[in-house]
């Protein structure tokens, strides 16, 4: 056989085999290509190392509305409204209005304070539709929440001092998240927050907050487990000076209003809070809304021991009790000025009277 037969018969020898393995060789390729299957754990690819005061992106989400957040409010309200008719009103329409303030938590005191107004409007005006009744409500209700509410930058005796917001509460209320929020809220208009992690007693406490100082690129200042809340938050009002800070945010524990040790201790925060360099520009008493009434007896106990200028009322998108804002505003002579409308970071907004009530009546 010569030379040229020879390669003939390797060139078909080589192409047979080939061809005979080319099956094997896609099914390779396609279990080397194929994606895990949905329970299989994946390595995770190394991620770029992260400065430390490079601040994590809080994902965007849409904020809640009042509209939204007083929903389960606004139903109690008006399903106990609908026996109302169109007629001049009678010992009936006022019982029924009597049940639908009581019914969202506005307080006997304060329910009655507000129908005693109502009918002095109305015998005034001569109201006599069920129509012209509700719009008289709605402007009682305008006028009993039209005091000032506005959040203080600085301390209003010691304008050059390094301001302090100190929030206090009792447990589970949502003081930690609050304060994260109203971090977040200020770092995105550009001031500079030093947060202080005056809840020594809850490890979790102090976790949480550096989660969110992270997030909104703030400066956490914590002391170890146990350790004296005061000297830590004068640490922290004393670090936000040094390095001209705008504002220091300051947690406290979480304690019973009927605790007076506890409370002594609370007075003492804040007066330290309240020493050069630092100057207390808000004491925030955090209540959740769905505990109703039982906030009062709170920031009864509160107000006295801190001096509390305003409330920050949280939760109340899941509460059928919107109407405590109406007692704690008549009975305590305390402004509410946040609200939480749900849980995104966005969702702590500036309480807006008009925008409450026409929620809570419904438009």
């Amino acid at each position: 056989m010569g030379t040229t037969e020879v390669l003939i018969v390797i060139v078909v020898v080589v192409a047979t085999v080939l061809l005979a393995g080319l099956p094997f060789i896609h099914r390779a390729t396609q279990r080397r290509s194929k994606p895990p299957a949905p329970n299989t754990p994946v390595a995770a690819s190394p991620s770029p190392a992260r400065a430390t005061d490079d601040p994590v992106t809080v994902p965007a989400q849409s904020p809640a509305t009042f509209a939204s957040g007083l929903a389960s409010s606004q139903r109690t309200l008006r399903e106990r409204l609908a026996s109302i008719s169109r007629r001049q009103p009678d010992a009936t329409t006022w019982e029924s209005l009597e049940e639908a303030l009581l019914g969202v938590d506005v307080g006997v005191a304060t329910t009655m304070a507000t129908l005693e107004r109502l009918r002095s409007r109305a015998a005034d005006e001569g109201i006599a539709d069920a129509d012209g009744l509700m719009h008289a409500l709605t402007e009682v209700m305008r006028a009993a929440l039209a005091g000032e509410r506005s959040l203080h930058a600085t301390a209003q005796d010691r304008q050059d001092a390094t301001p302090v917001w100190l929030f206090v509460g009792v447990n589970g209320v949502g003081k930690t998240t609050t304060i994260g929020k109203v971090g977040a809220r200020l770092s995105a208009e550009g001031r500079s927050v030093v947060m202080a992690a005056g809840d020594t007693f809850r490890a979790a406490a102090t976790a949480q907050l550096q989660t969110w100082a992270d997030r909104c690129g703030a400066e956490l200042i914590s002391g170890s487990s146990g350790a004296d809340p005061s000297s830590v938050v004068h640490d922290a009002v004393s670090a936000a000076a040094a390095r001209g800070a705008d504002v220091v945010l300051a947690d406290t524990a979480g304690r019973l209003q009927n605790r007076k040790n506890l409370m002594d201790e609370l007075a003492k925060v804040r007066r330290v809070a309240d020493r050069e360099p630092g100057a207390v520009a808000e004491t925030l008493l955090v209540i959740d809304a769905t505990t109703g009434q039982n906030g009062l007896s709170q920031a009864r106990a509160f107000a006295e021991a801190t001096d509390v200028t305003g409330v920050v009322l949280t939760k109340l998108d899941g509460s059928a009790k919107g109407g405590i804002v109406f007692a704690i505003e008549a009975e305590l002579g305390l402004p509410v000025k946040l609200v939480g409308l749900g849980e995104g970071p966005d969702d702590l907004v500036d309480f807006d009277p008009d925008s409450y009530i026409d929620a809570l009546l419904g438009g």
